[in-house]
């Protein structure tokens, strides 16, 4: 594998170096506002727009919702776009009227089309939450949970067409600590992609970057998480479904059936820890072994335990599991499907 100085290629190269370097940000997600926030508080760049998607129906009532990108370019006052689809030719030219030095993606939503990626005179940079190669695709922060990873990351790439392929910029490391969730560490990530991002954007304007290609075959794939992802299977490990119930905070939230007497219900799962199994003797997986204040103990595949500390049964809101087991009391015997 080769590594490339990333250099300058435009007469204009010098001149960079003495003037605010022209940044057109790409973002939806909330990923992607510390980092929208970190540059139009830089000195060294002026975001001349800010390219979000269009406003959502969400809700019950499908009410039309901006994108967390877009409220906070309103509130620093920065010029809007909306484009339906970034391959529009308006779209593109409008783009290309801006004369951008930069753009840099974050959690955009949509694939660039080439006469995006080669419109900046120095070049499209996005921002990745994870160690690149590893965890290409829509979600790398669950999926590093997930897999009961110890340690991710931010990789600053040059974009290119194939989803998250491009030459490695910089990144950044930080470890998976036990009580790390998919909120937390998405919020720690989100704050190291900012930092980073200003940083590499000065060192390209400095010419003093060191272009790094990725290795293919030690790629891994993070496909978007689902619904059904959900699905807590007893039979698991103890370790596996309590990284199931950490990875998906808030959505779509790690769900099991519980049955009380003739009644199943389904609830949803916010908070949880291993516990040692303390049953003496191998019991079905999903029983309920204990249930206090302190949680509600139930057995997992390989003779541990999960004691679930918050819990939600369907249409009813989130409780502790002291307030849960006060109307709705469990005893030993009762079984999580």
């Amino acid at each position: 594998m080769s590594c490339t100085l990333w250099r300058n290629t435009s007469d204009n190269g010098g001149m960079l170096n003495h003037l605010k370097s022209r940044i057109i940000f790409m973002g939806t997600s909330e990923l992607a506002c510390a980092s929208l926030q970190a540059l139009a508080l830089a000195p060294a760049f002026e975001v001349v727009a800010v390219v979000t998607q269009p406003d959502r129906p969400k809700g019950r009532a499908l009410k039309l919702q901006p994108s967390p990108v877009k409220e906070a370019a309103l509130r620093a006052s920065l010029p809007l776009l909306q484009p339906e689809r970034a391959r529009n030719p308006a779209f593109v030219e409008e783009l290309r009227r801006l004369e951008p030095d930069f753009i840099t993606v974050a959690a955009y939503g949509q694939l660039l089309p080439p006469a995006i990626l080669t419109l900046p005179t120095r070049g499209c940079l996005n921002i990745h939450a994870s160690l690149l190669p590893k965890y290409r695709g829509a979600a790398p922060i669950q999926w590093a949970i997930l897999d009961g990873r110890n340690e991710t990351g931010v990789t600053i790439m040059k974009m290119a067409e194939k989803l998250d392929t491009g030459d490695i910029l910089a990144q950044r490391a930080t470890p998976i600590a036990s009580d790390d969730t998919a909120i937390t560490l998405h919020d720690r990530l989100a704050r190291i992609g900012a930092e980073l991002l200003v940083e590499t954007l000065a060192n390209a304007v400095k010419n003093n970057i060191i272009a790094r290609p990725q290795s293919d075959a030690e790629a891994t794939y993070a496909r978007k998480i689902t619904k059904a992802d959900g699905h807590l299977d007893w039979a698991s490990p103890a370790s596996s479904l309590w990284n199931r119930v950490r990875a998906l905070v808030p959505w779509p939230v790690a769900f099991a059936s519980l049955t009380v007497g003739p009644k199943t219900q389904t609830v949803k799962i916010w908070h949880a820890s291993l516990e040692e199994n303390r049953a003496g003797a191998p019991v079905l997986p999903g029983l309920v072994l204990h249930a206090d204040k302190a949680g509600i103990i139930a057995a997992c595949g390989d003779g541990g335990a999960l004691r679930i500390h918050e819990l939600q049964l369907e249409g009813g809101r989130r409780l502790a599991a002291a307030e849960f087991l006060a109307g709705h009391p469990l005893r030993p015997g009762n079984r999580f499907g």
